[in-house]
């Protein structure tokens, strides 16, 4: 079958969540094959309401509309990124020298002060020339850290293991909501850029709502890059390096990238907003014992997932 032909399965998470007993186990095995062939499944029926998808889409609109001065400000030095502004052309991916073509802003887990990670994720910061953007960016943040548990759960059913094994590892994880902007090639350009060059990424999976405009493309595993639109409504979950530790690889971290304009009437502005799953600091990324056989030991040592994600954030550039 020819790239133009496939296309990564596409599933309606309310038939989980308040299905039939076949419609659940059905949403199970499509989800959980999909991820293990593609790393890759687009999800409908999600439940997150559209208006505030369009909210946050104008907001972050808006603010990078700012002027380069003003958004340099919310710029948090030391911290890998993981908060505020980051801004254009700073992070590479890895094993690359250049920088991506885009801009973007993070938005973390609001933890109590007295919580035992809330120092160590560090505190969100809020763009005061955007009077909505913190209620609409959180409310987001959380509809989906919502979502991503239920299908973790569902994850956890497809391997035969208690229910909360993975989204326990997410509770209270240093997730990630990530507003990104990649402006038209005609006006920022850098040579040798690619608006996002071919990754993994770091987390469990991430939860990707339907960009502005296309460009996201995936590797398959007969190494054919095969293009990931999504329609509206729709919500695009791809599996990460941490869930590939989990699994053994049985989970692939599948490579992706988001190619440059091929057309000058293509060359428009595309937003978009990864929301990346992550686990709590503490967690130890080891296989589980049901992804291990005498064929197939452990391919990784145990790492808490801090650790790895701040090795990663050094091999991205955001991390000295």
């Amino acid at each position: 079958m020819s790239p133009t032909q496939r296309r990564i399965p596409v599933v309606n998470l309310s038939h989980y969540r308040t299905g039939t007993p076949q419609e659940r186990a059905r949403f199970v095995q499509v989800f959980g094959d999909g991820i293990k062939e593609f790393g890759f499944v687009t999800v409908e029926g999600h439940g997150i309401d559209d208006g505030l998808i369009r909210r946050t889409y104008t907001d972050v609109e808006r603010f990078f509309a700012l002027p380069e001065a003003t958004k340099a400000q919310y710029a948090q030095a030391g911290h890998g990124g993981q908060r505020g502004y980051i801004g254009y052309g700073q992070e590479h991916a890895k094993n690359r020298q250049v920088g991506d073509l885009k801009e973007f802003w993070h938005v973390g887990r609001e933890l109590p002060p007295d919580h035992k990670y809330h120092a160590l994720y560090g505190p969100n910061v809020w763009p005061t020339e955007v009077s909505t953007f913190r209620e609409h960016t959180l409310s987001l943040f959380n509809a989906l850290d919502g979502v991503a548990g239920v299908m973790l759960q569902a994850l956890a059913e497809y391997f035969g293991v208690a229910r909360d094994t993975f989204s326990g590892m997410a509770t209270d994880g240093n997730s990630v909501l990530r507003l990104i902007h990649y402006p038209p090639l005609k006006e920022r350009f850098i040579p040798g850029g690619v608006r996002a060059a071919e990754h993994e990424d770091i987390n469990l999976i991430t939860l990707l709502c339907e960009g502005t405009a296309s460009g996201l493309e995936l590797l398959t595993r007969d190494g054919e890059w095969l293009p990931v639109d999504t329609l509206r409504g729709q919500i695009v979950v791809d599996s990460g390096d941490m869930l590939s530790r989990v699994t053994n690889e049985i989970i692939p971290a599948t490579t992706h990238r988001v190619v440059n304009p091929r057309s000058k009437e293509e060359d428009t502005v595309r937003y978009s907003m990864p929301f990346f799953v992550h686990p709590y600091a503490d967690c130890v990324l080891q296989a589980l014992p049901c992804t291990q056989t005498a064929d197939t030991p452990a391919r990784h040592a145990p790492i808490t997932a801090d650790a790895f994600l701040k090795q990663r954030l050094r091999e991205n550039g955001l991390l000295k």
